[in-house]
């Protein structure tokens, strides 16, 4: 079995004792992934935009991975505010609308009140034959 850590170099993963992503053999395991643009450590304030970043920060530790959005097989949403959900829909089908992963949407509290959504993914990773 192998397994590989992979980190955003966010501060939040050193501070709460986590990683972005944990790649065990072909799974990619993606942390809940927020819209916060981690080489600043800012966020914006509008919703389509940390969408837009939440899914940046998830391509890019799929990549590091050696994986791609096309291989994400389960998502789940996470919004402050129900309303929230169907605004996000076009951000949405333009990361997975073509990759169709199961999914599930749920209304939690998140750990910063600026948090407007928080994603998490989970893709497998297909090898060549």
């Amino acid at each position: 079995m192998t397994h590989k850590l992979i980190s955003s170099g966010s501060t939040f993963e050193k501070e709460i004792g986590y990683s972005r992503a944990v790649v065990v053999d072909n799974w990619i395991l993606v942390s809940g992934t927020t819209g916060f643009d981690y080489g600043k450590m800012s966020i914006s304030d509008d919703l389509l935009e940390q969408a837009e970043q939440c899914f940046r920060n998830i391509e890019a530790a799929l990549n590091q991975a050696g994986s791609s959005m096309k291989e994400v097989v389960r998502v789940t949403y996470v919004f402050p505010q129900a309303e929230d959900f169907e605004k996000c829909w076009p951000v949405m089908r333009k990361y997975l609308g073509n990759v169709r992963p199961s999914a599930m949407m749920l209304t939690a509290g998140l750990s910063d009140l600026r948090m407007k959504i928080e994603i998490q993914v989970t893709a497998y990773r297909r090898t060549e034959d």
